[in-house]
């Protein structure tokens, strides 16, 4: 399943600028919200979900050549995040739900 797909039935607010997201296949799925889990963790192509909407999320997705960045709890990063993510070509991606039930929709469309 592509990026845009997922993006489509879970209904997540696209953060960052639009791209062609029908050639990003996820690998997987991380979630924490401790950085250096996610670095010593997280495989490349993974989806990360979390609560954090700081800065430091870009550089870790794009050290980790994360998919996209799925930021829960309608957590919104400043408009600098955002834009250092575009620069980065990280995806940021919202959704108004908790870590525990975005994972679980994923699971559900068989990311994992």
């Amino acid at each position: 399943m592509n990026l845009q797909e997922i993006i489509q039935k879970l209904d997540l607010k696209l953060l960052t600028t639009s791209q062609d997201f029908q050639n990003t296949i996820p690998t997987g799925g991380y979630s924490s919200d401790l950085l250096s889990c996610v670095m010593a963790g997280a495989k490349p192509g993974n989806l990360w979900i979390t609560l954090q909407a700081h800065i430091n999320i870009v550089a870790v997705a794009a050290l980790g050549d994360i998919a996209a960045i799925i930021i829960t709890e309608n957590a919104l990063p400043p408009e600098d995040v955002i834009e250092k993510a575009n620069q980065q070509n990280v995806t940021l991606l919202s959704t108004p739900l908790g870590n525990y039930q975005i994972a679980g929709q994923l699971w559900d469309l068989g990311l994992w």
